[in-house]
């Protein structure tokens, strides 16, 4: 589906100053995943999701708008019934068996059920002043970050950062790496997922749900790079962390016997080169624009919040109905990492 290309050409997106930043509660854990396996069930791994409560395993994008299907949301802002998903961790025991890592909430988010936090910005995060100009998106659009076939540094290098913090205590940031830590993580592992910044103004999805946006042509989103001449619409970045509590897991003596670090990926990756996600728009109506255009930093006067407790109850069936937790001998869909 396109967005029409007079709009790009004749100027008619706003453009917008802002950041947001929130959390959302896990919606659910299940194998589907609407975007690369659409009307799977299942789907070939599992995911976490956030976000409206209109995710299913079949989101067309003609006909299923999040704002309209939706009841309720796991996220902080009421207006945002998007949907994001990553895959999920887990842990291989020394004995070859598997079991899923919990998620924790962040400091200030405590009672939050699992889930992530997500950030819009239009300049790096570090930045007050958020002056740079951006679009919102489009209702129907989507897009998807990393390749879960990737088990290479270079591979990896197609995507920019897709991160793990290994974190000595709640306030580690830093370093990031590209793959998985090698030691212990007194605080849990925070895995970050930023998504392209530049879009091509026409389409709101593509067939690999990439080649629709871009990344800055030369610099990086934090520096202010320009959008290439191919995508030259710069959209919000989003950012996705999320924090594995993998302080049960810390026990060398559970590690592999040749010391290698223990985690895998739902998909069956044990390097970490294929982290990715998924992001489908769903905020309602002009919410997301009227924010951007109101210039705040973190605080959000023109949207709607609603409790902890009130995203914690907002989920979805069991459409797959099988086991994920416990200790396993294969990870869902009999997948051996």
């Amino acid at each position: 589906m396109k967005w029409s290309s007079v709009a790009v050409a004749s100027g008619l997106f706003t453009s917008s100053n802002a950041l947001l930043r929130f959390g959302c509660s896990q919606l659910t854990v299940q194998r589907l995943d609407p975007l690369v396996n659409p009307g799977l069930i299942p789907s070939t791994h599992l995911h976490q999701i956030i976000g409206g409560n209109s995710f299913n395993a079949s989101m067309d994008i003609k006909t299923h708008d999040l704002p309209t299907v939706s009841t309720c949301t796991t996220c902080q802002f009421t207006e945002d019934f998007s949907n994001y998903w990553t895959a999920v961790l887990y842990f291989k025991a020394k004995n070859g068996t598997y079991k899923r890592v919990p998620q924790r909430a962040q400091q200030g988010m405590e009672g939050t059920n699992g889930g992530m936090v997500v950030y819009y910005m239009s300049d790096a995060l570090f930045d007050t002043a958020q002056k740079s100009s951006v679009t919102a998106f489009k209702p129907g659009f989507r897009m998807l970050v990393g390749d879960v076939t990737y088990t290479t540094r270079d591979q990896a290098r197609d995507f920019r950062q897709l991160t793990y913090t290994c974190m000595q205590n709640e306030g580690t940031r830093s370093p990031e790496y590209v793959d998985f830590p090698k030691t212990t993580c007194p605080s849990g592992i925070m895995i970050n997922h930023r998504f392209p910044t530049c879009w091509d103004g026409v389409n709101l999805d593509s067939p690999n749900h990439r080649d629709h946006v871009a990344y800055p042509e030369s610099g990086t989103f934090e520096s202010g790079g320009p959008c290439p001449s191919t995508h030259p619409v710069k959209i919000p970045q989003i950012l996705l962390e999320t924090v594995w509590d993998t302080k049960q897991f810390n026990n060398k003596a559970d590690w592999p016997a040749d010391g290698s670090q223990p985690f895998v990926w739902s998909s069956g990756d044990g390097t970490g080169f294929a982290n990715h996600a998924d992001y489908v728009f769903g905020w309602k109506g002009d919410s997301l624009q009227k924010h951007l255009d109101s210039h705040s930093y973190v605080t959000a006067s023109t949207l709607k919040t609603q409790t902890i407790a009130q995203q914690n109850k907002c989920t979805v069936k069991d459409m797959v109905g099988e086991n994920f937790d416990g200790w396993l001998t294969k990870l869902p869909g009999d997948i051996m990492a």
